[in-house]
């Protein structure tokens, strides 16, 4: 009976780690999350450093357009994959 309760509790906070698109969940174990810039931010590079994802923004000139990038990782087998969508907005 413990063991049951152990394996359920376990199941249930897997579960929430992953629907809340954790930054390591999603780089170590695949899925997908969204990064919405502040706005009149431009995105001019990203990576990962551990388990943080590390981005660099820049503030938007009139000629900018703001744009949606994606971030997608790959690994040798396929699988564990992650995206990670970084999405710019303009006032």
């Amino acid at each position: 009976m413990k063991k049951r309760v152990a394996i359920a509790l376990t199941a249930i906070c897997m579960a929430v780690v992953c629907l809340t698109g954790c930054q390591a969940v999603t780089k170590d174990y695949g899925g997908e999350m969204t990064v919405n810039l502040e706005p009149n931010q431009k995105l001019e590079e990203v990576t990962w450093k551990d388990n943080s994802l590390w981005y660099l923004t820049r503030p938007m000139t009139d000629e900018d357009v703001a744009e949606t990038h994606l971030f997608q990782q790959q690994t040798d087998f396929g699988v564990f994959e992650g995206t990670v969508t970084i999405v710019e907005s303009k006032e």
